[in-house]
This record gives C-alpha cells, sequence and structure tokens, in this order.
C-alpha cells in the first residue's frame, strides 16, 4: 500500500501558517492538498513525522517558493535528514490563462512542477555566510540613510538661498558652519538642528557598521577570496565582500558564461528564422552584486596602472592570482578605449567590463580554493 520511493511535498509558506499539498512518485497519481499548519518548528516537525510513520520506506521531499520568511524551513528539514529545495517565484512556470491564484492551488502546483522536473533550485547560503551578507547589507542601508539626511538638509538651505562658500564635504568646519548658522525662523532652525543632529547620528551608525564589517570579514571563511579578489582594479573591500557575500560559493559555477548569465549582465537575444536581434542586457538574478560590479567597471576608463593602494591591497597575493589580476587590467583597459572610439554608448561600455570582470573574478576564485594561500590570509582553503 505505502511502497513508494519518493513523496513529493510543496509547501506554500506564510508568516502565521503553511499550506500542504504532496504527490505520490507513481504515475498518474494526483496530487492531493492537505491543509494547513502553523509556521513554527514545532508544526514542520509534526508533519515531517506523518509522513515519515505513512510513507516509512520513502524518500521526503519538500519544496517551497524563496520568501521573506527566510531559509530557516530549508535548513530545519535538512537537520531531519529529508531533501528540500528552495525556488525562486520568478522561475516557476505558469500559464498565461491562469488568473485564479490561492494558497491551496499554489501549493498543489508546487508538488505538481517538482514531480515533472520542472523547477530549478536556488542557492542556499550557509548561516554564517548569510549573517555577513545582512551586515553588508545593513552597511549599505546605512549608507544610503545618510545621503538621504544629506539631501534634506541641502533642500532646506537651498529654499532658504543659503551657500556655503568652502567645499561642502561634511567635514568638522562644515558642520561648524551648520551649527553656528541661525535660520530665520525658529521652526526652520529647530528642523535644522534635527538634520545636524541626525546625520551626526547617521555618521557614527557608519562608521560603527563599517568597523563590525571589517572584524566580521576577517574571522569570515570567504575571507581569502575576498582578499583575492581584492587585487583587482575597482574591487575593494566594500565591493568584494558584498560580491562573494550575494553571490556565495562562485565554483558552484562550472564556466564564468553561467556566472554572468546568473548576474543578468548578458544581452538578450530574440532571434527568428534568418534574423537575429541582441537587445539590452537581461538584468536577471542578484541585482546587488551586478550594480557592485557596475560601480567597480568605471574604473577602467583609465590607462592599466598599479596605484600604491592596489599595491597594498596585492601584499600577500600567490603570483598566479596577480597575474590574472594584472591580466584582466590590461584587457578591460584597452577594451574600454576601443569601444569608446568605436562610438559605444558610455552604459554599454561599462555593462560589457562589468561582464568580464565577473569572469576574472571567478578564475581569481577558482585559483584560491585550488591552490595553497598564503598562511596570513588566516585560512588555508575555502570549503567548496
Amino acid at each position: 500500500m505505502n511502497k513508494h520511493s519518493i513523496i513529493f511535498i510543496g509547501l506554500d509558506t506564510h508568516k502565521e501558517f503553511h499550506e500542504v499539498a504532496y504527490c505520490e512518485d507513481g504515475r498518474g497519481k494526483a496530487p492531493v492538498h492537505m491543509g494547513r499548519i502553523a509556521s513554527s518548528k514545532v508544526s514542520v516537525k509534526k508533519l515531517v513525522r506523518q509522513f515519515e510513520s505513512k510513507y516509512p520506506n520513502a524518500t521526503l521531499h519538500f519544496v517551497y517558493e524563496a520568501g521573506p520568511c527566510g531559509y530557516w524551513i530549508y535548513r530545519f528539514i535538512t537537520s531531519l535528514g529529508h531533501c528540500c529545495y528552495v525556488v525562486a517565484p520568478s522561475l516557476i512556470p505558469k500559464k498565461p490563462g491562469d488568473k485564479i491564484k490561492t494558497d491551496r492551488r499554489d501549493a498543489l502546483k508546487l508538488v505538481k512542477l517538482l514531480k515533472s522536473e520542472d523547477l530549478s533550485p536556488i542557492y542556499v547560503p550557509e548561516p554564517e555566510d548569510e549573517a555577513v551578507r545582512d551586515l553588508s547589507r545593513g552597511r549599505e542601508t546605512a549608507m544610503k540613510d545618510l545621503k538621504d539626511a544629506k539631501y534634506q538638509l541641502k533642500a532646506l538651505l537651498l529654499r532658504n538661498n543659503i551657500h556655503y562658500d568652502g567645499v561642502a564635504n561634511w567635514s568638522k568646519k562644515h558642520l561648524r558652519w551648520l551649527t553656528e548658522m541661525v535660520l530665520p525662523h525658529p521652526a526652520q532652525h529647530i528642523v535644522l538642528q534635527e538634520y545636524i543632529q541626525t546625520i551626526t547620528e547617521r555618521i557614527q551608525r557608519l562608521e560603527r557598521l563599517d568597523n563590525e564589517l571589517e572584524h566580521q570579514v576577517r574571522q569570515w571563511r570567504y575571507y581569502p577570496v575576498v582578499k583575492a579578489i581584492q587585487s583587482m582594479r575597482g574591487v575593494r573591500l566594500l565591493v568584494a565582500v558584498g560580491v562573494v557575500a550575494e553571490l556565495g560559493d562562485l565554483t558552484r559555477f562550472d564556466h564564468p558564461r553561467k556566472l554572468m548569465s546568473y548576474l543578468g549582465l548578458v544581452p538578450s537575444e530574440h532571434s527568428s528564422g534568418g534574423k537575429r536581434r541582441i537587445g539590452a542586457i537581461t538584468k536577471t538574478g542578484n541585482g546587488r552584486a551586478r550594480r557592485l560590479l557596475i560601480e567597480g567597471a568605471h574604473s577602467y576608463r583609465f590607462a592599466a596602472n598599479i596605484s600604491t593602494e592596489l599595491q597594498k591591497r596585492q601584499e600577500c597575493l600567490p603570483k598566479d592570482i596577480l597575474d590574472i589580476a594584472w591580466k584582466a587590467q590590461l584587457r578591460l583597459c584597452k577594451r574600454y578605449q576601443r569601444m569608446s572610439k568605436q562610438g559605444k554608448h558610455y552604459n554599454l561600455i561599462i555593462a560589457a567590463i562589468a561582464r568580464e570582470m565577473a569572469a576574472y573574478i571567478w578564475a581569481i576564485t577558482k585559483e584560491v580554493v585550488l591552490t595553497p594561500v598564503n598562511p596570513k590570509l588566516r585560512t588555508s582553503r575555502v570549503p567548496a
């Protein structure tokens, strides 16, 4: 009766509850809606035990969509010894005429697609990697909040026709000038003081996050990779940490073209018959990693050169990694100049440079994994 090799279980996850559906592996077996359970570890464990008792000789395969609830379900189910897959909502096939969406239908649909092998699971980071990624994103959010506060204060001064004669670089001299300023109306002066206090607090917040990020990254298992890819031009600590934290284990891509495609830096294509149409980049995958590479690509508009700061970042690194970084700089600087002389648009050139930067970062990561690393890099090998 219960001699099934695989049981497919779909979870439509939410904050308060999970909708559950399952299907047996036999041909012609229809998925069954099981019901709703609470969103807690106790309820999920009870659900797993129910399937284990009902199908003692079967392998349980769970699947759910990636969302704001995170990966705790994946980690909890895998810790119980069962398979679990997390799929991106954008990669789930959908019929054009399907206009009805419910939790029950979503759970049944996940089961059907998992059984037919029409789902592609995403990469799930380790808890330590996710923690560093949260810290990196938190630092970026703090920087954005600081910029917003500065823009608001500048807008207040502009409305009152107040201009700073020096360089408004938010130095101590500039902040002293702001505190000594008196606006015409007391209400406006209160607003000015609140803006100044907000900016001061956010500057201190950003400094704390910068110090904590630098400290935590040195204890991270991917620190050798972060250290190594900083040998490239345009890749400093923040860019290196952001890219590695967002992408995780780069060695899971067996070819750099797959990494480029994952980052959405490859051109879109719509070809049919004898015509081939190439469009803008696809912009799929991780948008933050793509943006960080775009920012780093701007530095290649200048001639190839090893600056003092870049030389310091390259200290204690193996010669193979330095050779890749120098090769990348020579090629990308020449390519920028060549495309610029051809009259290509600036954004198109930067996207092309960022795409090749991803390939060189992939090559450096492979070298870090395959070759011994200097003891000063704290870790001898990065786990695959």
